[in-house]
Order: structure tokens, then sequence, then C-alpha cells
């Protein structure tokens, strides 16, 4: 079988999307029914996807579209190029790793879409009123001319139905997580801690986005700073693409003087990421709402002591394995006992990480793939 994966995508580093992605171009090429993987990025997103991401399988073709970076270029690619590089290439699926606008009549392949979240829906501000628009009416296409549609999670699916009610029951749905595999990586120290490699720290991995909360995290973590309830040492470590909360979190932390202690990094690779889980006092996810999170369930896979926000996608990943706080009232002395109580508590195992193995999700996928085009064999054979 010959998967196609379309990631092209507007970010210049490393985001959750693209991550999602690689690691499905990963698992399906460690599978004997898979014989190529093609993945098509932006010209801008080689170098983290050939870096970032290790991918090294000669079964995939990762294949740069030099077009530019811009909403108008990007869509005029989704709605010609795309479909014309597809019939070009003849994979038997055209997978595209989140919702993007398209004509179905234009492929000759299977088209498959994967939905992670309703922020344009949800969250609005995330985007502005205009691109909160926009995604929303691509959002509607793509799950109008789809042929089938996986969500990342029970929660994403709950919510996918409540808001396209009408759909819900007109094409294959199925959810299916994300892979959370670091079978491969060796842990590297970034350069932040090359001369400090015991410095104790708190992790937060999100993009600097509303619904993230990041500025509630910066808050507690304050909050614990002046009452003196955490070691002055003790930073605080925030990974995550810049977005439209980004300007507003660089005030915040220099109104609350914390520029010496706060750390906001993007653009690590993989392999940095995997030291900061795997030494941080605590991670950290205040989020209000999310279609998945994979700095959740990375945490967990790499035995972090986990505090989050108490919101039903959390519970669904992160079952007893984390603790808990409301968000509802007194957000900030909440998320800071919750803070301190999972500094304190002694290192856990983890259970229930199999779920996102890459062994068990491409099996999934594989037989998701072969439900479609069984389905669709008549014009497909």
């Amino acid at each position: 079988m010959h998967v196609l994966i379309s990631a092209l995508h507007r970010s210049t580093k490393p985001t959750g999307v693209c991550r999602h992605a690689a690691n499905l171009a990963q698992s399906l090429v460690d599978t004997h029914d898979v014989t190529k993987v093609t993945l098509l990025v932006g010209s801008w997103q080689q170098h983290y996807f050939t870096k970032a991401f290790n991918l090294c399988s000669d079964k995939i073709d990762l294949i740069s579209i030099d077009i530019h970076n811009t909403s108008l270029a990007r869509n005029i690619w989704f709605l010609s190029g795309l479909p014309k590089l597809a019939n070009k290439l003849c994979p038997n699926i055209v997978h595209l790793s989140f919702p993007l606008p398209f004509i179905r009549s234009h492929f000759s392949s299977v088209v498959i879409s994967t939905i992670h979240d309703l922020y344009p829906y949800e969250y609005p501000e995330n985007f502005g009123k205009i691109q909160a628009f926009f995604n929303r009416l691509f959002l509607r296409i793509c799950i109008q001319q789809s042929d089938g549609l996986t969500c990342v999670s029970r929660t994403t699916l709950d919510r996918f139905k409540f808001f396209f009610t009408n759909y819900a029951n007109k094409q294959e749905l199925r959810v299916i997580y994300n892979i959370i595999d670091f079978t491969d990586i060796q842990p590297k120290i970034p350069d932040l801690f090359e001369k400090k490699a015991n410095t104790p720290f708190l992790l937060s991995v999100a993009q600097h986005r509303k619904n993230k909360n990041l500025s509630l995290l910066i808050d507690a973590y304050a909050f614990l700073r002046e009452s003196h309830q955490i070691a002055a040492s003790i930073s605080l470590i925030m990974v995550g693409s810049h977005g439209p909360e980004t300007e507003n979190l660089m005030q915040q932390i220099q109104d609350l003087k914390l520029s010496a202690n706060v750390h906001l990094l993007a653009a690590i690779d993989d392999s940095e990421l995997s030291w900061l889980y795997q030494h941080c006092k605590a991670f950290v996810m205040p989020s209000s709402t999310e279609g998945f999170c994979l700095p959740l369930a990375e945490a967990l896979h790499l035995s972090c002591q986990v505090v989050c926000s108490d919101i039903p996608i959390f519970r669904e990943i992160g079952s007893s394995d984390c603790i808990y706080f409301d968000l509802q009232t007194d957000p900030i002395p909440n998320l800071a006992n919750g803070i301190l109580q999972v500094i304190a508590q002694p290192s856990l195992v983890h259970s229930g990480i199999s779920r996102f193995s890459k062994a068990e999700i491409s099996k999934q996928y594989l037989q998701f793939y072969s439900d479609i085009l069984n389905k669709h064999s008549e014009f497909y054979l």
C-alpha cells in the first residue's frame, strides 16, 4: 500500500499537527502492508521534518513543495496543486493530516482527513474573526468532501458530533489516538542547561494560544515564588511555537520581573525535548480545551510527574496518573497547590501508555484504510 500524507502547514517550527504527520509516516513504514509513504511538506518545513523528527526510513519519500508560505498560496495549492501531484503519484490513500479545503472529484484516490480539535468553533480568538471564519469554512468543506474521518480522541469525536450533527453519520468516522514514540531518541541536553544541568525546573509544552492558559501558569509560578513555597532556584521552562499570545506572555514575564526565571523555548528537536521531559520536577498543562494534547501523553510516556487542568480530554489521556486542578474557581492557588502536590509525590510508573504505541496505532490506521478502500472498491480497483 502506498499512502500519501499531506503535511504542508504554515508553521516554520514543529507543532503538534506536524508531529502527528511525522509519527504517522514512521509508524506506517514499520509495517509490511505499507510499501511507501509520500510525505508532502512546505519548503519552510523541510529542515525540521528532517532534523527534529528523525525521518530516516527508505520507505519515506519526503517531498518539499516550493510555494509562498501565505494563506492564499497554501489554499490554492490545496485546491489545485495537491490533487495534481496526488494523481501523478497514484497512492492508494491520500491522508490529510489536518483539515484543509479540497474538491473530492479532483482526486483519483481515496481521501481521508484527521480532525484534531474544534478550535475554530470553541476558541475562535485563537485565530481572529476573519481567520476563524475561513477555518470554519475549510473545516466544513473538508468534512463534506472526505471519504473518511479520524478523530484523535473520544473528546474530539464528541465535540465533532456536537457541532456537526448532520455529518456525524454520513462518513466513515473513527477515533484513532496520536502516536507517542521516543524509542530511537537519545536525550540531549539543551543549550540552556549545558552549564547547569542539575538546575531544577518546571516544564510546559504548548503553542502560545489562549486556550493553553500559559498566563495562568506564569501567575501560579510567580505566586509560589513570592510565597516562598518553592525554591528560588526552580525555573519555569515553556516550550512551544509563537502564536497570538506570545507578546502578552513576554510582557507578563517582564512585568513580574521573571525574565531570569521563565524561559520560552521553540524549535528544539526531539532529543532535547526528551531530556526536558526526563529531568523536569513537574510537567504542567493548564489548558481549558484540547483535542488530544501530545505533550501530555509524551510526558506520561517518559514518566513525568504531571499536574493538569481537570478537563475531559486530560482525564481520557491521563486517567489516574495525573494530579488535576480546578480551572473554574481560584485557578491560581489551585494550580499552585497542584504543583506542590506533584513535586512532593514519589515517582510513578504510568499505566495505559501502550494505547499510543506505534504498533497499536498503525494497526488501527491500516484497518481503517482497508475498510475505506473496501467500501469504495467500485471506484478504486
